[in-house]
Formats: structure tokens, sequence, C-alpha cells
């Protein structure tokens, strides 16, 4: 139960907010004074503070600078007089929450604290469960609860006290490279450098230079002598990923420098000895490209000294909720934006899509959430299309442990695919019903039923309102037709009467 401080110097107007907010189901405590508010504060827990900005002796903003200073979790709402404006200004940039002018209505301050209340669990609980993530999983940018991800986390506890080459398998953007940096985080190279190279960025030759260095005038363009990357992570990691797109040669090359523990450079006779410890990844089967003569299978051998896979998004769905919240915090803060909630069904969305591109593609999904909607809530309208087309069309399960509004969610669906329609067809609602597989007059009827009619109507070209208007001056030729042949139908039975 949240616990409410109301303080006011008119005791009517304090009886009248402590019995309404108990019947509400809060627990109340009342104060007269800002002297007895302070007592209240300093003795007792409370989750939202309702004060009077003037009253004798001690004002309400002296109590919103107490509480900002003392307990800045607690969300305050100011209440001025009318004609207090400039006030009520000053307490907001003081932190009040928001506030509102005497006489005011119930129904809003109601509102008022309920949405300081949601607020404030929304940010107690991000704060709870970045503290959460932090105690269970020490290794940084790697979020998960699940059986898999568990086991993946004791593996790299266990890596990482060793100097053995790992080679870590896995779906493009399941985390290959997290994984490398947090074994390279708890082993003793810690301090020393973490080197990434992707071997499917760059042509065979810059490869090999970019990897073992070269000397002045060993090819075009080398104008100095330069250290390669192998020098460079000289007592910490190499990162190689992408391996499997490394070539015949400089896999032989590669193949050396982990046997000798030496490397020479592009052009240059000279060893040089080098202590690395190699992390190599890729999303290929390496097996399968060595039964095809395109990988060396000494060097697999070389790599292979301990190895896992990082598993897909799909395989550890209990996952999405934490990253979700993750990526939400992340991105909200980086565009300061407030944070965002997600509606129930949202969720089982989320969980009921394959993610192909694992936990890439999902953060994108919601940077882009985060950049584009303005609303607070995330709705099945703000998802991208295609995660509402396999929801609907591929038969996954959906999660249905938060709630689900089968209705609500296939209206989101024909709305923001009729939306798409129009938008490809120009605007144009008789080239867009086709698409649909509807006709004309009924595309018009879902256009309305969804309220899209103020966001159509811009996309409309001429000649779409020319036939509209021709079709409706039509209509009235018709029902004027009509009416005129009652009317005279009418007039001929009463000649006939007489």
């Amino acid at each position: 139960m949240d616990t409410l401080l109301i303080i006011d110097d008119e005791k009517s107007l304090l009886d009248v907010l402590g019995m309404m907010f108990k019947k509400e189901g809060y627990e109340v405590k009342t104060a007269a004074s800002g002297a007895e508010a302070l007592d209240i504060l300093t003795n007792n827990s409370v989750d939202l503070v309702i004060t009077d900005i003037r009253m004798p002796h001690l004002s309400g903003m002296e109590i919103l600078k107490y509480v900002k200073e003392n307990q800045p979790e607690v969300p305050v709402i100011a209440i001025t007089a009318y004609g207090s404006i400039q006030q009520a200004v000053e307490a907001l940039k003081a932190g009040a929450l928001d506030y509102i002018v005497k006489p005011f209505d119930i129904e809003e301050i109601k509102i008022l604290v309920a949405r300081g209340l949601e607020r404030k669990h929304l940010e107690i609980e991000n704060i709870l469960l970045k503290k959460d993530l932090k105690e269970k999983y020490k290794f940084e940018n790697m979020i998960g609860k699940s059986r898999l991800m568990q086991e993946i986390y004791l593996l790299i506890d266990k890596v990482a006290g060793t100097d053995s080459t790992v080679l870590i398998t896995g779906d493009s953007g399941t985390g290959k490279e997290m994984a490398a940096r947090a074994i390279h985080n708890l082993s003793r190279r810690k301090d020393k450098p973490f080197i990434t190279i992707n071997c499917a960025a760059l042509p065979e030759n810059l490869l090999e230079s970019e990897l073992f260095g070269h000397t002045k005038g060993s090819f075009t363009g080398a104008i100095s002598d330069k250290k390669g990357m192998f020098e460079v992570a000289h007592k910490g990691t190499l990162f190689l990923d992408e391996i499997a797109d490394m070539s015949p040669w400089t896999q032989v090359k590669l193949l050396r420098a982990l046997q000798e523990k030496k490397i020479r450079r592009v052009g240059g006779t000279e060893e040089i000895p080098v202590d690395v410890r190699l992390i190599a990844a890729t999303n290929q089967d390496l097996k399968k490209l060595i039964e095809e003569g395109k990988f060396r299978e000494d060097l697999y051998y070389r790599l292979n000294v301990i190895s896992f896979e990082m598993p897909p998004l799909r395989k550890r769905t209990e996952d999405i909720p934490l990253l979700i919240q993750h990526f939400l915090q992340k991105y909200c803060q980086q565009m300061g934006k407030k944070m965002k909630r997600l509606a129930p069904d949202v969720i089982s969305l989320f969980e009921a899509y394959s993610w192909p591109g694992n936990i890439r593609e999902l953060e994108n999904v919601i940077e882009r959430i985060v950049a584009i909607e303005d609303r607070e809530t995330i709705t099945p309208a703000c998802l991208p299309a295609e995660m509402l087309g396999q929801g609907q069309s591929n038969g996954q399960r959906v999660n249905l442990k938060n709630g689900f509004n089968l209705n609500d969610y296939l209206d989101d669906i024909a709305r923001k695919y009729i939306v798409k329609a129009l938008e490809v067809s120009g605007g144009k609602i008789k080239d867009a019903a086709p698409k649909l597989g509807v006709s004309y007059r009924t595309l018009r009827y879902l256009i309305n039923k969804y309220g899209l009619k103020p966001r159509v109507s811009d996309l409309i070209g001429e000649d779409e309102v020319e036939e509209i208007a021709n079709s409706r001056k039509a209509e009235k030729m018709r029902v004027s037709a009509v009416n005129n042949g009652r009317t005279a139908g009418k007039e001929t039975e009463r000649e006939g009467s007489h």
C-alpha cells in the first residue's frame, strides 16, 4: 500500500483529501503545518507528498527542497492558489513532479497522484533491475537469466583463468564479441589491450598486414614500418571475428604464429616474439568448410582447444524481458526521453518472434521505437510489420502468461498493414484495396473504423478526390431520380382517383 503525505494549513481541505485518498486505498498521513510535515518525513517513509506552497512559518517550497535533498525518489505535487502560477513554476524548477491550482477538480488530483506513484515505481524497478543484473552477472553487457546463459557464464568464468585459445560459434548477433570481452575482463590480462579484427571486413593483403604488420617498402603504399595487431595486443587478448572468411595463405601464417608464438611482418625477415591470448569466432560450420577444402583442419584443432556456442535468442526467450528493459533504459537515457512502459501483449509478441538477427535485431527494434514513438506505453502498433506478420501467420505460440487481447492484437495488425498499403499506393484507396484483398468500400470502412482518415487524407491524390466527388455526385443524382420517380407516381395516382 502506498503512503501519501498531505500538507495544508487549511484544515477542511486537509480532511477532505485525507478521507478521499483513504477511500482510494492509500495509507494517508496529514500535516497542518510545515513543522509537523518535517517531523513526519524525518520519522516515516512516504511514497508521495502533496503540499500547499503558501503556508506560514515553513513554506511548501522549503518542504519540497527538504524532500528533494533527503528522499529524491519521492514525487512531490504542489498546490498553489489561483493567480500564483509563478510559484508553481518555481516549484517545478525545484523538482516538483507537477502542480495543481485551487480550487481544483478531485479527479484531476487523483490522476496526478496515480501518475506520480506509477513513475516512482517504474524508476525503482529500473534501479533494482540494474542492481540485480550487476550482482548476478558480472559480465559486461551480457544479460540473461536463462539456463543456457547461466551455463555460458560458468564456462566463461572457468575459461578466463587460463591462456587457452577459445573458439566461439553461434549465429550473427548472439553476442560472440561480448563473450570474448568478458573472458578478457575476467582474465589476468584484463589490464592489457583487447584488440578486435573482423576478418570478413578486410581483403587478404590488408588482413595479413593488419595482423602481422609490414616493413617499409614491402608493398605500394607501405611508406613506413607498421606494427601488426599481434604486436599491439602483446600481453593482452586478440579477438578474430568471422575467422572462417580468412584466406588459406593467411590461415597458414596464423597457424605458424600460434604454434611458435612468433610473427614475421610482411616484407620482413625478423621474427618477433608475441604473448597473445587468441579468441576466434564464426557463424559458419568450420567442419563443413574443412570438408570443402576452404579451412585448414590443423588450424581448426589449434583454435578449438576450448569452444562453446552462443545460443540464439529464440532458444532463450525468458531473457527477452530483461533485454528489452536494458535497451529501453539505454536508449531512453541516450535520447533524453522518459522511460517507456510495455503493454502486456507486447511482451508476448516479442517472445513469439523468431529473431533471425538475434540480440542485435532486438536492440535495433528498441532503438527505433524509442527514437520515433512519442507515446509512453509501447503497444503492438509500435512494432515493425514483420514482427506482427510472423506472430499472426506462421502459427507460432503466443505466450499468454501476461494476458493477451486477441481483438486488439488483430486490430493493430490490420491498422499497420492498411497504413503500409496506403503508403506504397501513394495514398490511393483504389490502388491499396487490391493489395489487401478487400473491396474499395471495405477499405474505406476500415479506414474510418481505425481512425486513419486524418492521416490518410493527406496522401490522397487529386484523381482520388475527384473520383470520390464524382461518386458522391452520382449517388445524389440516383437518389434524386428515385425521389422524382416516387413523386411522379403519386401525382399519377391522384389524377387517376379524380
